[in-house]
């Protein structure tokens, strides 16, 4: 009996414990439900933090340029708003003299034997680009010899070559200024600082901190210009190199193109 009745309060106390415990694990369950978030309402959230995100950028953004004390700032963002409009409208130009020569050594060629020379100076008067202004010299000249339509195109790509280089100088100064302007930057925030120490007659971190925060900031904003403007300029070296070389490539092909007319 001892044994039965031990074994009996046993287990029902297991089952009054499980049956505790069962209301617990429901109500856990019921709460780790209630707290899942819907697909539609986890993407609202994700773009709600995204957009905050932008917000706290583009704030810390103004912050820093208004902390950077606006007289040197403001320097520098007109430095870099200048160098930019520069750097664009050399990629405009550049991009419209992009010309295919080898379509239009063909049409001058076809023009040419079809035509005849005002045939072709018609074609080259019609295509933009300054390989069709260079062939359009020449044809211009060609009844005055081969030798003075030869120092015809040399010269006039010459004077193209410098329409292409135009503001390259501008732009390398405005990336040799921006770094400057922020070290000037630097240099005054740095006195700033000595002179708070001096009017203090202490070394304290909070005296010194805005003076060397506008050093740092208007180093690190001139930098920035300068690395901007750095990489601008280098693609137009490059888009200019690309063609000048088809330039000269395709002015050798029309001085054949002309001797083997002139036979």
């Amino acid at each position: 009996m001892t044994m039965a009745g031990m074994l009996t309060f046993g287990f029902n106390a297991k089952v009054q414990a499980q049956d505790e415990q069962e209301p617990e694990t429901e109500v856990t369950e019921t709460e780790e439900v209630e707290e899942e978030m819907s697909p539609v309402d986890a993407m609202f959230a994700d773009e709600a933090e995204e957009e905050e995100t932008d917000q706290t950028f583009h704030y810390v953004l103004k912050e820093r340029f208004i902390e950077g004390d606006a007289r040197f700032m403001g320097i520098v963002l007109l430095t870099l708003i200048i160098g930019l409009a520069l750097c664009i409208e050399r990629i405009i130009y550049l991009n419209l003299a992009s010309t295919n020569t080898a379509k239009l050594l063909n049409q001058v060629e076809d023009a040419l034997k079809s035509g005849g020379v005002d045939s072709a100076k018609e074609i080259c008067k019609n295509t933009r680009g300054p390989v069709a202004s260079i062939f359009f010299q020449g044809l211009d000249r060609y009844k005055e010899g081969m030798e003075v339509v030869e120092k015809s195109v040399v010269s006039y790509g010459s004077v193209q070559m410098g329409r292409l280089e135009m503001n390259l100088t501008w732009i390398s100064l405005f990336i040799a200024i921006a770094p400057m302007l922020g070290f000037m930057g630097t240099v005054i925030g740095m006195i700033s600082a000595f002179d708070a120490i001096a009017r203090a007659g202490d070394i304290s971190p909070t005296i010194v901190a805005d003076g060397i925060k506008v050093a740092l900031l208007t180093t690190v904003f001139g930098l920035i210009v300068a690395v901007i403007l750095q990489i601008f300029y280098n693609y137009i070296v490059s888009k200019i190199d690309t063609i000048v070389n088809g330039m000269e490539d395709a002015t050798v092909s029309f001085m054949d193109i002309l001797i083997k007319y002139n036979k």
